[in-house]
């Protein structure tokens, strides 16, 4: 699958309380570090972008985006319009970080204590129905597969 990259992204100050940044990852491409110690079970950043509905979410999938994350059956975020900086955040078998939707947001929430230079990210929990993608968190605990 063709992946629609954001071309400059960035961090919204809007979006988080906390320092990050976008570096180069390990895991794929790009990714949001922490630049400061946050600590656990805190909101650490929303994920940002243009709310559409279904219809158009399944027309952008078909030409690849790859930044759609879902807050209900009839809303979806497309982080690579107007994004806040979460849409960089990466997969890892072992997250430090879980999503939720409140409200109609979607929040990134810290499951622990992270350290400033860590990088954020979280499970995309895809289930078994999507397509399968490989897997580069290299933690111990990798699954192998996104």
């Amino acid at each position: 699958m063709k992946a629609a990259f954001v071309k400059a992204p960035c961090i919204d100050p809007r979006f988080t309380p906390f320092k990050l940044a976008i570096r180069e990852s390990s895991i794929h491409l790009r990714g949001v570090y922490a630049l400061e110690r946050i600590p656990a079970n805190r909101k650490v950043i929303e994920y940002g972008g243009e709310r559409i509905d279904r219809r158009e979410a399944d027309r952008r999938s078909l030409k690849g985006c790859a930044y759609l994350f879902e807050v209900d059956e009839d809303c979806v975020v497309d982080g690579s319009v107007n994004g806040s900086g979460a849409e960089i955040i990466n997969h890892s078998c072992e997250p430090n970080l879980v999503s939720r939707v409140m409200k109609g947001h979607i929040i990134y929430m810290s499951l622990r204590e992270i350290q400033p230079g860590e990088e954020l990210a979280t499970s995309y929990n895809f289930s078994s129905e999507d397509e399968r993608y490989p897997c580069r968190c290299g933690t111990r605990a990798c699954r192998g597969t996104v």
